[in-house]
């Protein structure tokens, strides 16, 4: 099939027919068409339901016929013929364009048939007809032109059945408008249209009559603008006149909302639909809420200011009855290619409580900054520069967040980083500024600079072109590192005074490291290594006790006093080891039965290390109660660098590590051994050492782990430790014997353990978008864990915290996860003067389930079993209404509860015209 050109009235029509016409039946005078057709078919008249009108076939007109899917030109007087000939139209036999001629080419092509009348320059096309002409793309049932008037007309259809078919839709540009009826003149390029639908970005506009005009600006008449897509809309706002201007904005005069055609109350002078892609400077809506503490209020009103492709700000504001007022701005910036990054500045006044009983009233002010900046890998190779700032007053929190996830974290932080890479040299840098901040008891960890130096593993004795195999000393590595840090912990309320430099701590550590390992008879993996380290120190801490001072926590006398003593002090550490690696494989065969195969796998390790004691003066005895007990403390105890360890050691190390799996019986298999792969055990084991020259407690403390992951369901993860000596039941204080020497049948005391257990059940996708999902929340995810969102992510991520109930799925009919944790510790601490024994269990669990396909019911919540009390717990309802959603938040008991009642559509162009009742309640 060719796509062949017609010249018709001074429009070139391309019909993608074939000709079926022999060289010796083609007329004389085809190309001209001066006397080959016959004025028979009358103009389309413009009515809601047009059924074609088929001429009329005399013998001086030329019919296109239906073949099939496309439609065949044939001539008058030709018979069919099993040979048929293409014709190529030679663009010299085209007539001379006339004077009322289009400036492009005009395609057309329908299904059924088409008809062309030379004498009254007119053509039509019946069924499923498309026209295109420069950015337009029309298609209908029907189209007819006239080229006296310069009018083009497409109208709907009706089948067999009575229902319309076929009605008119035209893109332009991207726009798309459906309708019954539409006009359009080519010369003036304007249109007239009738019942139409339109659609701008995510709403649509419903008219029943519109003009448009040349500059593609639109003018509606009794018109209708939603954002439910379908026909008969859920909601509408019903406006007399509109205004559309193509990719910016749509505005109404005074418009009505409608509710299921139903009009009510609900009046608005005029609106502003913004439909254009990209920033726009604009008013942020505030929301009404009703707060038991602050009363009356309206929260997160405001203005976006766009200031370019480069930088944004969102400023908003919150204000209540009773005095209190928060105000926070927002600004992003991005440079492609080179970094981006946003900041967030809150400030708060908070008003709780009446004025005039002063023991009852609360005004706090409060502030919180958070920064967040990339830069892109490619803006510099090998330097990075990297930000992500979170800090604030601790009652920052506790007075302006109302989700739970910000609620039950009492732990922020901040970190800004710079490193930089040598191209084509070992070397590496960076140098950091972290924060931790505890928001319950106030303490605060600065560390500033924290910078460290590395040289990658150097290899001084190999050649730099090997031949042959290479020798044992080849393999010799050296490395370097240099840590230098400051770090000072203080309340926050210390922030920039004496008492934060006071408690600055500042070290550096060097270590040159030695090694190098080779394989020794085929199974095994030796190592010997030297490492030497060296501390610098600028003060020294010692603690005593001191029978006058008094216990802040028990408030009798006694307590440990701490003493600070500035300088330089230097310390060294110097070890040399010597280790062993193999892995044995051992496996039992059960033969065809339901368990196949048991397979054991066993990674141990032993090395000899011998250490000299360089750390003369660094330990001290510290007596730490009445009676004269003490232990070995360092004077350099909680330094930021670390600590060298005290006396000498020569002893050997072990470890074993433990891999169990089976293979069962699969129907499911494919592979024709019918064999599924089960993980029992992914890991498990010990390690401890053994130190052959100290004078006593020789054997460490035995560490156990494990893990595994049962079912593809269940994760599980333990740990614990193990102390092999005997200890006084009331000072907790240890004694040179192993418990083993006193007829126990055990490897030790228990002094750490712990165990977390989590499991996620859910049922199946009705749209299977499990794994689209999975990758987006994984995305966010990683982002998260960065710490690094942008200030409308954020603000995004806390409504969702905020409010689940809007967020959620109902693709998913249920959904459960779960979380247990146990730990456990029997320990001395020496301020309490014995032993101390401390049980944590804990276990959340949120999910949710769908009543209906439209109703969803939700629960996020847990037990403290230390304290026999339900964690915080927040209750969700949520109704889908298609283009709006319904979402009921309450937190029931605790202290802060809540509820809260929300409608909002859901599309985002309307997302602030919500209406929403909440209350807050807060309790000490």
């Amino acid at each position: 099939m060719r796509q062949t050109y017609l010249a018709f009235a001074g429009i070139v029509i391309a019909v993608p027919f074939i000709i079926d016409a022999s060289a010796g039946n083609m007329p004389h005078g085809f190309f001209g068409f001066n006397k080959i057709f016959a004025d028979t078919v009358p103009p389309a008249k413009k009515t809601d339901s047009i059924k074609p009108v088929v001429p009329s076939r005399p013998k001086d007109t030329l019919i296109v016929p239906k073949t099939g899917d496309s439609a065949a030109l044939k001539l008058p007087g030709d018979s069919t013929q099993q040979d048929t000939t293409i014709v190529t139209v030679d663009s010299l036999l085209l007539p001379k364009a006339s004077k009322d001629s289009l400036d492009a080419v005009v395609t057309a092509k329908a299904e059924d048939s088409m008809v062309l009348m030379v004498q009254k320059k007119q053509f039509y096309l019946f069924g499923n007809a498309n026209v295109k002409y420069k950015t337009i793309d029309l298609t209908a049932y029907e189209v007819s032109f006239d080229q006296q008037t310069g009018v083009m007309t497409a109208v709907h259809g009706k089948d067999t059945a009575g229902k319309y078919i076929g009605r008119p839709v035209m893109n332009d540009g991207g726009q798309s408008a459906e309708s019954d009826t539409l006009e359009y003149n080519f010369t003036s390029s304007k249109a007239l249209i009738f019942n139409t639908r339109s659609q701008y970005g995510e709403g649509y506009v419903h008219s029943e009559k519109t003009k448009r005009m040349a500059d593609n600006t639109i003018f509606g008449f009794k018109n209708g603008y939603t954002t439910c897509n379908l026909d008969t809309p859920h909601f509408s706002f019903r406006a007399k006149k509109i205004k559309v201007i193509p990719d910016k904005l749509i505005v109404s005069g005074p418009a009505n909302l409608e509710i299921q055609g139903i009009p009510t109350p609900l009046f608005i002078p005029f609106a502003i639909f913004p439909i254009t892609q990209g920033q726009r400077s604009g008013i942020l809506p505030p929301q009404f809420v009703t707060n038991a503490q602050k009363g009356l209020g309206l929260e997160q009103g405001g203005y976006y200011f766009g200031m370019g492709e480069h930088l944004d700000m969102t400023l908003r504001g919150d204000i209540y009855s009773y005095g209190s007022w928060a105000l926070t701005a927002s600004p992003t910036y991005r440079k492609r290619y080179k970094y981006s990054g946003g900041m967030t500045l809150s400030f708060a006044n908070t008003r709780l409580g009446d004025p005039s009983v002063p023991q009852e009233f609360v005004n706090s002010r409060d502030f919180r900054v958070m920064w967040n900046h990339t830069m892109d890998s490619k803006a510099r190779p090998g330097i990075n520069f990297g930000a992500s700032v979170n800090f604030g007053t601790s009652s920052y929190n506790q007075y302006n967040v109302y989700d739970y996830s910000t609620r039950v974290n009492n732990n922020i932080g901040s970190s800004i980083s710079f490193s930089k890479t040598w191209q084509n040299k070992p070397y590496n840098l960076t140098v950091n500024l972290s924060d931790n901040q505890n928001l319950q008891t106030r303490d605060v960890s600065l560390t500033f600079p924290d910078a460290n130096f590395s040289v990658q593993t150097i290899y001084p004795f190999q050649p730099k072109e090997l031949v042959g195999t290479a020798k044992w000393y080849h393999k010799i590595g050296i490395s370097y590192t240099n840590q230098f840090r400051n770090q000072a912990y203080f309340k926050d309320s210390s922030f920039g005074k004496k008492e934060m430099f006071d408690a600055l701590q500042s070290g550096m550590q060097q270590n040159i490291p030695i090694s190098f390992s080779i394989p020794v008879m085929k199974s095994f993996t030796f190592s010997p290594s030297v490492n030497f380290t060296e501390y610098w120190y600028t003060k020294k801490t010692e603690r005593q006790w001191n029978p006058e001072k008094r216990n802040l926590g028990t408030g009798q006398k006694g307590a440990l006093d701490t003493t600070y003593i500035p300088g330089f002090f230097a310390q060294h550490e110097l070890s040399t080891s010597l280790s062993l690696a193999t892995a044995l494989y051992g496996m039992y065969d059960f033969g065809q039965g339901k368990i196949r195969k048991i397979r054991h796998v066993m990674r141990p390790s032993i090395g000899l290390t011998y250490r000299p004691d360089l750390t003369k003066g660094a330990y001290y005895d510290m007596v730490y109660n009445a009676q004269g007990d003490y232990q070995r403390a360092s004077y350099f105890q909680g330094s930021v660098i670390g600590v060298p360890g005290e006396g000498s050691f020569g002893g050997m190390s072990f470890s074993l590590d433990n891999n169990l799996e089976m293979k069962v019986y699969s129907r499911k298999d494919t592979s024709g051994n019918h064999e599924r792969k089960v993980k029992l055990l992914d890991g498990f084991g010990l390690n401890t050492n053994y130190n052959f020259v100290a004078d006593s407690f020789k054997l460490s403390p035995f560490s156990l782990y494990a893990r595994t992951n049962l079912f593809d369901k269940l994760n599980i993860s333990a740990s614990g430790t193990l102390d092999p000596y005997v200890t006084n039941e009331v000072s907790g204080v240890r004694k040179d014997r192993y418990v083993w020497q006193d007829g126990k049948l055990s490897l030790g005391r228990l002094t750490n353990a712990s165990i977390t257990m989590s499991t996620s059940f859910q049922s199946k996708d009705k749209k299977g978008g499990d794994e689209q999902r999975q990758k987006t929340l994984d995305s966010l995810q990683n982002v998260m864990d960065a710490n690094a969102l942008q200030a409308a992510q954020q603000r995004q991520l806390q409504m969702m915290r905020q409010n689940p109930g809007e967020y959620v799925d109902f693709d998913i009919p249920w959904r459960l996860d779960l979380s247990y944790s146990l730990s456990y510790t029997n320990r001395v601490i020496p301020d309490s003067g014995g032993v101390v024994k401390e049980l944590r269990q804990y276990v959340s669990f949120n999910g949710d389930f769908s009543l209906t396909p439209k109703w969803k019911i939700g629960m996020n919540s847990g037990f403290d079993f230390t304290s026999m009390e339900i964690a915080y717990t927040n209750l969700y309802i949520s109704r889908d209404l298609h283009c709006w959603q319904m979402s009921i938040n309450l937190v029931p008991f605790g202290t802060y509860r809540q509820f809260s009642i929300t409608i909002n559509p859901k599309a985002g162009i309307l997302r602030d015209l919500r209406l929403n009742r909440s209350r807050t309640f807060y309790s000490q």
